[in-house]
């Protein structure tokens, strides 16, 4: 699997009023952070994670939005991301919305 940067470029593009977006890369994907906090993870499959917490959780569940699973030693596993919803990719007034869910949960949990 290979980065998709399309997707990346995309998030860069529509967060740029809000700060810089930088990423680094990992298992495939991509971490995406706004001025040096994490807010998202783009996978190796092309879908993009926002992060989550407790104090999100509704909204992302208001919203329909997945939890990120994965296998691991014969288990299954989540962390605190979601799945942004479909409307991001099409808007970038839907995209920094749902983003900065993100990052206030990475600024809680820096915290």
């Amino acid at each position: 699997m290979t980065l998709d940067r399309d997707l990346v470029d995309l998030v860069a593009e529509a967060m740029a009023p809000l700060g810089a977006v930088s990423h680094r890369r990992m298992m495939g994907g991509a971490a995406l952070y706004l001025d040096g906090v994490i807010f998202a993870l783009v996978t190796g499959d092309g879908a993009l994670w926002f992060k989550a917490d407790a104090a999100s959780d509704a909204a992302w569940d208001a919203a329909g939005c997945e939890r990120f699973h994965y296998a691991r030693a014969g288990r299954t596993a989540s962390i605190d991301y979601r799945r942004a919803p479909e409307e991001v990719h099409d808007d970038a007034e839907a995209m920094r919305a749902w983003a900065m869910l993100g990052v206030a949960a990475g600024r809680r949990a820096a915290g």
